[in-house]
């Protein structure tokens, strides 16, 4: 078991751009333990990396080369071969989400990769694969059973079986996982949007008590690994983690950019830390 768990985000999009080949290489250079990844499907049923299930208009540019004037089309209704025509390399110059990331170094030409060819480039890391299914909008995607399957079969595709850990906010995909694998890692993605409703998002109805009381639940006593939380870290306090501790989880907050936040949260003794900054937590981590 990893002692403290060094997680770059989407790769590392502070730095790189996020969820391409190049990106996760690059971050895996930086001395990571994991990267975190968000999942798609295809129309022909590929497995792919990309965070929004919509090509996003700041972060794409069509097959004319010019950038997407709104919302693309959704990823289901691509084949994987009409995907690759998408460039995904660069962020919109005077964006909003350029100047959140203004050290991302660009790289004309990156394409959304399979999942299997990110397990195939990084060998040495722990590839941590989110479910991106949500349940207030499920034509978007496949369903999170379907989705959770077809990370297993990249995984097992690659041979890289014993280096996948599985998250998501949508908890149907990780209970199906806990049934059918119950090797495989898994952590608990929470946040305030989806606390709102627990019945819908973890499969709690009428639930009021505490997020890791949650994920205690839903982890249950079986799994022959340690479960999971994954915060939103703006949402954490030291009583929280002491109890998530309690109840046996690891505490793997996301998405922590301030070395301030890094170090505050290292000291509140949280378990791991997910960043698009993998380089500042690095330092971080040696100043303590």
């Amino acid at each position: 078991m990893i002692q403290f768990e060094r997680c770059g985000h989407r790769g590392a999009r502070g730095l790189f751009p996020e969820n391409t080949i190049a990106g996760f290489i690059a971050t895996q250079a930086l001395g990571v333990d994991s990267i975190e990844l968000d999942v798609a499907i295809t129309a022909d049923g590929v497995a792919v990396v990309s965070h929004d299930a919509v090509l996003h208009p700041d972060l794409t540019r069509g097959p004319d080369g010019a950038w997407l004037t709104g919302a693309g089309p959704v990823i289901r209704s691509l084949t994987f071969a009409e995907l690759q025509r998408y460039d995904v390399g660069r962020l919109r110059p005077g964006s909003r989400y350029a100047a959140n990331f203004p050290d991302q170094v660009p790289q004309d030409g990156a394409r959304i990769p399979t999942l299997e060819a990110v397990f195939r480039a990084t060998p040495g890391v722990i590839v941590d694969a989110e479910i991106k299914t949500m349940p207030d909008r499920p034509e978007l995607t496949v369903a999170p059973e379907a989705m959770a399957d077809a990370i297993l079969a990249a995984a097992e595709a690659a041979g890289a079986l014993s280096r996948l850990a599985v998250r998501s906010f949508d908890w149907r995909g990780l209970a199906h996982l806990s049934r059918v694998r119950p090797e495989i890692p898994l952590a608990w993605l929470t946040s305030a949007t989806e606390a709102k409703d627990p019945g819908l998002w973890w499969g709690l109805p009428g639930f009021s008590g505490s997020a890791p009381q949650a994920v205690a639940r839903a982890a249950g006593a079986t799994a022959p690994w340690r479960p999971g939380w994954a915060p939103n870290h703006r949402d954490l306090t030291p009583a929280l983690i002491a109890e998530a501790h309690a109840f046996g989880l690891r505490v793997l907050p996301w998405t922590v950019d301030d070395p301030a936040d890094m170090a505050r949260l290292r000291a509140w003794g949280v378990d791991g830390i997910c960043t698009d900054r993998p380089d500042r937590l690095r330092d971080v981590l040696a100043a303590a």
